[in-house]
Parts: C-alpha cells; sequence; structure tokens
C-alpha cells in the first residue's frame, strides 16, 4: 500500500495539531543528470526535479509583520523563530527557514505570524537538495500569503541568499531554481550566467535511477570551499571573468596542478552538458549516458570530489542490466548517485545494484524517476 505523501503527512498533523491550514505548498528535490561544480562558474547545468517533496502546511498566527514563527517537523519537533532575532544563530535544519523569515521583509514581503508543520520524502544530505526544497517552499507560502507572485529566478535568487548568507555555504542558484521552476517530464539546461531554464524531454525509451549510498556528507563544507576557492584563483591567473570564458590551450598554462585540475573539469564539464543537452533533444540515449559517465570519471579524478561510497554504486550501476552511463551527483564525497537507464530493464537495473553494491555493511536504495514538476500551490484558504 503506498505511503501518504510529504503533502498528506503535513496537512493530517497540521490538522491534528491547529486545525485546517490556510496554505499548503509544494516544492521538490533536484538530481543533476550532468553539470556538476559548473553553476557558481557561470556555466551549465542539466537538472530535473524529483517526486520528492517538501511539503508546509501553514496558518497565519499573530501580526505578520512581527509575530513569532513556530513550526512542527517530523523529526526534529516543535521550534520557534524569533523573526527579528540573528538567523545565523538558530541550529541546524532550521537555519534554513530563519534565513528566508529574515530575508523577505528587505523585498516588502511580510514574514513573521504563523504556525506551520513540514513533511519531505526528500533524504537528508544525500544530495538531492533538502535544505533548497525546504527554502523554495518556505519562500512560496510566504509570498502566496502575502498575495504576491514572483519568478523562480526570483525565488531561486533569495534561496540562494540564504545559503550564501545565513547557512554560510558558497553555493549556486542551481538548487533553488531548478526545485521552483522545473516541468514536468522535463530536465532543464540551465545557464547559471544568463540565469535561463530551458525544458528538454527525457526520452521516453530511458529512466532515471537515483541511487543512495547511504552515506552521508561530513565537513563537505570546507572541501566545497577550498574547490571554489580554486576556482577563483584559476580565474584570476588567467585574467577572465569566469571559467565559462576558459579553454584548454589556457587552462594547460595554469601554474598549480590542482588548480589546473580543478579549471580542467569546469571547461570539460561545461562542455559535456552542452553535449548532453543536445544527445537528450535528438533522443541519442547512448551519447547521453556516456557523457554521464566521462562526467563521473573527471569529478573523480580532477576536481576530486566522489568517494568510495559513490564509487562503489557507480561501479555497480555500470555492471547491471539497462545502464547506460552512471555518475556521483550533488557536492560530492557521499550521498547519491544516478544512471540512465533503459526503461524496459529499470527493475532488473535495481535489484542488480542492490545485489551488487558493496560498502562497509550500507544497504543502498534505488528510486526510478520521471521528472517532475517544480514548487506548487497545493491548496489556498486565504479568504
Amino acid at each position: 500500500m503506498p505511503q501518504p505523501s510529504a503533502t498528506d503527512r503535513a496537512i493530517a498533523v497540521h490538522k491534528a495539531k491547529w486545525g485546517e491550514p490556510e496554505l499548503v505548498v509544494r516544492a521538490p528535490g533536484r538530481v543533476n543528470l550532468i553539470g556538476e561544480h559548473t553553476d557558481y562558474n557561470e556555466g551549465f547545468t542539466l537538472p530535473m526535479a524529483l517526486p520528492f517533496d517538501t511539503a508546509i502546511a501553514l496558518t497565519t498566527d499573530g501580526d505578520p509583520s512581527s509575530g513569532t514563527v513556530t513550526v512542527e517537523s517530523a523529526g526534529f519537533g516543535e521550534i520557534a523563530i524569533d523573526p527579528t532575532g540573528d538567523p545565523t544563530t538558530v541550529a541546524g535544519w532550521a537555519r534554513h527557514l530563519a534565513g528566508v523569515v529574515s530575508l523577505l521583509p528587505s523585498y516588502g514581503v511580510p514574514s513573521a505570524g504563523w504556525r506551520a508543520t513540514i513533511e519531505s520524502d526528500i533524504p537528508t544530505g544525500a544530495s538531492l537538495s533538502s535544505s533548497a526544497a525546504l527554502e523554495v517552499a518556505a519562500i512560496e507560502v510566504l509570498l502566496v500569503r502575502a498575495g504576491i507572485e514572483w519568478e523562480p529566478i526570483d525565488i531561486a535568487r533569495l534561496g540562494q541568499r540564504v545559503e550564501n548568507e545565513v547557512v554560510g555555504l558558497p553555493s549556486g542558484i542551481m538548487d533553488q531554481y531548478i526545485s521552483a521552476g522545473a516541468v514536468r517530464g522535463h530536465a532543464s539546461l540551465m545557464d547559471c550566467r544568463e540565469h535561463s531554464l530551458t525544458p528538454i524531454p527525457l526520452p521516453d525509451e530511458a529512466v532515471v535511477a537515483i541511487m543512495d549510498t547511504a552515506t552521508r556528507r561530513v565537513l563537505a563544507e570546507v572541501a566545497y570551499g577550498d574547490r571554489r576557492a580554486a576556482c577563483q584563483r584559476a580565474v584570476a591567473e588567467l585574467g577572465i571573468g569566469s571559467l565559462r570564458e576558459a579553454n584548454p590551450t589556457q587552462v594547460a598554462r595554469i601554474v598549480d596542478p590542482v588548480d589546473r585540475r580543478r579549471a580542467q573539469h569546469v571547461i570539460t564539464e561545461n562542455q559535456r552538458t552542452l553535449d548532453a543537452a543536445r544527445a537528450m533533444r535528438s533522443g541519442d540515449i547512448i551519447s547521453l549516458g556516456r557523457l554521464m559517465s566521462e562526467s563521473h570519471a573527471s569529478l573523480r579524478d580532477d576536481y576530486e570530489v566522489s568517494g568510495p561510497g559513490l564509487d562503489a554504486i557507480v561501479d555497480a550501476a555500470n555492471n547491471s542490466p539497462g545502464c547506460l552511463g552512471a555518475r556521483m551527483t550533488g557536492g560530492g564525497f557521499a550521498g547519491c548517485a544516478v544512471a540512465l537507464v533503459r526503461a524496459e530493464d529499470a527493475e532488473s537495473f535495481r535489484s542488480s545494484v542492490l545485489g551488487r553494491y558493496e560498502f562497509e555493511d550500507r544497504q543502498a536504495r534505488v528510486w526510478s524517476c520521471a521528472p517532475a514538476q517544480g514548487a506548487s500551490i497545493v491548496s489556498n484558504n486565504l479568504s
């Protein structure tokens, strides 16, 4: 029997605790098919939204300009957020929420005085953007409450500000943008300089498999910052605006060998992403899968953000029926990998990966997914 969705659970808990919610909004996690660590280098990515959501059921409670925010979240209990307080002092997952509450008023959007229940189907720490989905859902529900509409890119920009200024992670804009603006049935070629999304349908002959290694990132933020700093040093040495502008001849002249490898990954990954978008448009799943596998090798060897669990599950995927290509996805080091699989082999692929994956007695999980819709209003009972 299917389990209740995050939306259903959020509504049920809210009714039991506080009564019928005024608003219910959901926002999806994402997987990136190719184009990793290119977004903060003004490059290209090819993500899609997942059928895993974070849902917020909300009721106004007090003054929308100053009242306390009270949130009940599955697994974390109840927490109160002072909208006038310093959001960087809020602990753990709630810092993402406190950042939204703190920054929205500067855009003319009241963000205080509400209570809500939050539920999520997105595995945390698995590189599927659970934090971005929380930010997008929170921004969207407060916009709807205020009777204000924003474009997906504007929602994404605020979510990125929360990550950069409140959480302290120097991330790009991809995760929030695809969570806010994805089109059902499509991946999206994202130009991270122009901030544009171009939907591209996933060929019917293939499915996307998400493979959770059951490993989780520890202190990955430091390594992430190191990679970004290496890219910035390369840009300064080459005298260009971003690595998007670099060519192989320029990169070969970078003096520091580590910085050179980091830049080499970025420029080759940008090209792979553009080639993958062309392959997807033409239904060439063979080329798309090959490019994904080449991406993994570059992330492992040049950018050095893979990990033993990720390498093990990619190897299991490549030796399983119907696999056209596989790679780590997300920031790296742990979490999830993604594979392109012939649709007719989806179940045998899943069984094979579960049987072949061997890493520290961890039990993998595998889901076959179709691209989902971006953030949306589930219900609006405001008078």
